[in-house]
């Protein structure tokens, strides 16, 4: 099927083939890039990063905990209209539910509202309305005002949280219709991962499983030579001071342009010559107008404006810049 809309399309119009991460996709993916040599089958990345959130909740304990826990509150206060009204009054109409994305992104979007609300939930708890209700001396309303009251679970909460919340910000940029995400996700994860490791601080054992779990969803299933290219084609990041061109996106981004390409050495060695040019800021990439763009412009647009002198890169270019990394938007449709 994957190969006949890609005969339909033309296969000179396709860069890439956008799936979840299933099996059988991964399969119909690769024997697809077998028989298509200059396309990609690329995992989605929300998906993705959808199942990390969801291996924090089901392979790490206090994650496991603290999403049940914060479940418990939500799930006994909404099911009871008086409790929501006395919420609304001590929350001044905030809400302690907050809907993402996926299943996983809601649980912990759900604990940043229980964080941020923590504090007039206690004082709801603790209240002489709550006292005297007849909520207060039930069995389930005792777990509940425990659960609140109790000091390990808001700083467990702030702890998951640390884990979880730079995941998210991924996960709304790759789910984004709003801008191709495939110039951003290499170093949004990068970010994502460090500032994970920074906010455990020496917690060495705590971040452990974190990281193997972003390990192995990330760097073995999701990176792909595409999202290399994209960060190093990206005229905002690769004229940032802190740009970073290691041996792994220089591998990325020679590999992505070989094969898209098509092996055709004479046009490959053609664009490296011309990318010299965009490294060195030669020419029109150098500018003041070109450089005042990086401000204002997407990094596509950019490319229209400021690539014509050299036009082999700029089309290879836009064509990767221009790539979303996320099957979410044909979900929806």
């Amino acid at each position: 099927m994957l190969d006949d809309i890609v005969e339909e399309v033309g296969v000179e119009n396709v860069v890439q083939i956008v799936t979840d991460n299933a099996a059988n996709y991964k399969l119909a993916g690769q024997m697809l890039m077998d028989k298509r040599n200059m396309l990609y089958w690329t995992p989605c990345a929300a998906h993705c990063i959808d199942l990390m959130l969801e291996d924090f909740e089901s392979k790490i304990h206090m994650h496991k905990e603290i999403i049940a826990s914060g479940k418990k509150i939500t799930t006994y206060i909404y099911a009871r209209t008086g409790l929501i009204t006395l919420l609304h009054h001590y929350t001044v109409g905030g809400e302690l539910i907050r809907p993402g994305v996926t299943r996983f992104a809601t649980s912990y979007l759900c604990l940043g509202c229980l964080n941020d609300k923590k504090g007039e939930l206690y004082r709801m708890l603790t209240s002489k309305e709550w006292k005297d209700s007849k909520f207060a001396k039930t069995k389930d309303g005792k777990l509940v005002e425990n659960i609140v009251t109790n000091r390990d679970f808001c700083k467990n909460l702030v702890i998951c949280l640390k884990g979880a919340f730079p995941l998210l910000k991924v996960l709304r940029m790759v789910d984004s219709d709003e801008k191709a995400a495939m110039g951003y996700i290499y170093e949004a994860m990068d970010q994502a991962k460090e500032q994970i490791q920074t906010s455990y601080n020496n917690k060495r054992k705590s971040y452990q499983p974190l990281w193997q779990i972003i390990d192995n969803r990330w760097d073995k299933q999701l990176h792909r030579p595409l999202h290399a290219a994209g960060y190093y084609l990206n005229p905002m990041l690769h004229y940032k001071p802190n740009f970073k061109a290691d041996n792994e996106v220089k591998q990325g981004i020679y590999a992505c342009l070989e094969r898209m390409m098509g092996g055709d050495m004479d046009m490959v060695n053609k664009i490296d010559g011309q990318l010299e040019d965009f490294k060195s800021k030669k020419g029109f990439f150098g500018s003041e107008i070109a450089q005042h763009g990086l401000e204002n412009k997407t990094p596509t647009q950019w490319w229209e404006s400021y690539g014509d002198a050299h036009p082999e890169l700029q089309n290879f270019a836009i064509r990767v810049l221009s790539l979303t990394s996320s099957s979410s938007g044909y979900e929806r449709n």
